[in-house]
């Protein structure tokens, strides 16, 4: 208001001297005192606004009459025509003095939303420039304070639920008001003189709050700022989900390395022990019976062992959410037959019954990894079985699957956990102290099926648990096809 007053005073004084000027100096005729007023009007309104120029429109009027229409030194006017051109005079210099303040408002107004699309601009670009020295939500908070020459502003994450602060007011009061605003998704202007709250939304889900405090902004500048921060959070989400993806397969790289370089080193004095054995059972006749028994033990455990070693490293690898299936043109029925034969220890000689329906045909699917899920399965039922007990094996088949059954005559499985037990790393709480395990086979069988788009199901009662191993007679495409398949 007092530098208002002083620019009143200053047009004024102006004004007096163009009167002085005109009348005394120059002695210039009405018509051109007329629009040297009007002129300095227009400079007064274009440079300081409309309060000022009215008020020195109305003052020059006042001049003009005075001084340039007769009688002169008067306020009266002789001729009624003057009337007319002193009332004209001060329309136009009130009109002209409006449209020039409107320019002028209109100029600072473009000149005010450049500066604000070009502090937009640079925190965008600010964004985009932050590192890991710091919480992003701190770099974030810190640069908009910069950039928009804030006084205090706060940034609630409804997401981490963490507050970052910045400027040299802490806005500490307003944490709760903050974090309603995040969950109400509603505008507040009315917490503290000169601050403003506005929701972080992305799409329509609020994420975060922003409260701000300083000089004004407007409402489409303060939801232009919040859009840029509910990118920014988002942006930075992504890149440590990224991060985390990176770092999870690097160490699924790093865990396939040491499964491949574990296996080579078994393997390797497996070999020696393989080619020794072989090598002395070519020439045995120098050996005693007793000693050929005991050479043929150890090359038939060593191949034991290989077989060990193979499945255990396949286990792993299959410990993941790739299989990659490998079809062929297998026998089921063969394969049933070389697994009972490779646990031929575990079952420790109780009976199998192998029942193949007839003209049980060739299929297409990856032999080596059903032949690992039909191990699993018998596995499991010789484990969950009482020695001695009898197990089942059934193969079936129709035009579009193959069917096997795996049944054991154990305690059976509780109807609550039978839709559990293919989850990794399950296992039922009353056998978990009782018999060792992983919980990985049944979880890795199922994949192996899914993955044939096939399917293993359970159905058990007390005495009696089958597992229904399906599988589809033919993989599409051609054999021999490598088609990665996600599993569970």
């Amino acid at each position: 208001m007092k530098s208002r007053s002083i620019r009143i005073l200053l047009s004024l004084a102006g004004l007096a001297a163009l009167t002085i000027a005109a009348h005394n100096i120059f002695q210039v005729n009405a018509t051109t005192a007329g629009l040297g007023y009007l002129l300095f009007v227009l400079v007064v309104a274009s440079s300081w606004g409309f309060i000022e120029a009215s008020v020195t429109s109305m003052a020059a009027t006042l001049a003009y009459n005075f001084f340039f229409f007769p009688p002169v030194g008067t306020f009266n006017i002789a001729d009624s025509h003057n009337w007319v051109a002193l009332f004209s005079f001060l329309a136009t210099s009130l009109i002209a003095s409006r449209l020039s303040a409107k320019a002028k408002m209109k100029a600072l107004d473009a000149i005010e939303r450049q500066k604000d699309i070009e502090r937009l601009y640079a925190f965008s670009r600010a964004l985009l420039l932050t590192d890991d020295s710091e919480p992003f939500g701190a770099q974030l908070i810190r640069k908009l304070t910069d950039i928009f020459q804030l006084n205090a502003a706060a940034l609630y994450d409804r997401r981490s639920g963490n507050l970052f602060r910045a400027g040299s007011s802490s806005l500490e009061a307003m944490d709760a008001q903050l974090r309603e605003t995040a969950l109400d998704s509603i505008p507040d202007s009315n917490s503290q003189p000169n601050c403003w709250l506005t929701p972080v939304r992305l799409g329509s889900d609020p994420i975060a709050s922003l409260a701000v405090q300083g000089p004004r902004m407007s409402d489409s500048i303060l939801q232009g700022v919040a859009n840029l921060v509910a990118i920014g959070l988002e942006r930075e989400r992504s890149q440590h989900f990224a991060q985390q993806i990176e770092a999870a397969r690097q160490s699924e790289q790093l865990r396939t390395t040491l499964i491949d370089a574990m296996a080579h080193e078994f393997k390797t004095p497996l070999t020696s022990i393989k080619a020794a054995t072989t090598g002395l059972l070519a020439d045995c006749r120098q050996l005693t019976e007793g000693q050929r028994e005991l050479l043929d033990i150890a090359d038939e455990e060593a191949d034991h062992l290989k077989e060990l070693i193979d499945d255990t490293v396949d286990m792993a690898r299959l410990d993941s959410a790739q299989i990659e299936i490998n079809p062929e043109i297998s026998d089921i029925v063969e394969i049933v037959h070389e697994v009972v034969h490779s646990l031929r220890s575990k079952l420790e000689g109780r009976p199998v019954e192998i029942s193949p329906d007839e003209g049980i045909r060739k299929s297409a699917f990856d032999r080596r990894l059903v032949r690992l899920a039909i191990k699993q399965l018998v596995d499991n039922a010789a484990k969950y079985s009482a020695a001695g007990l009898p197990l089942e094996i059934r193969v079936q088949q129709d035009e579009n699957t193959i069917r096997l059954d795996v049944t054991d005559h154990g305690k059976g499985i509780p109807e609550r956990e039978q839709k559990r037990i293919f989850e990794r790393f399950f296992r039922s709480p009353s056998i978990r102290q009782q018999i060792p395990g992983s919980g990985l086979g049944l979880s890795i069988a199922h994949s192996i099926l899914q993955a044939h788009h096939g399917d293993l199901t359970v159905t058990s009662q007390p005495g009696r648990t089958t597992f229904h191993l399906i599988l589809p007679v033919e993989i599409k495409g051609e054999s021999g096809e490598r088609r990665p398949h996600s599993g569970n």
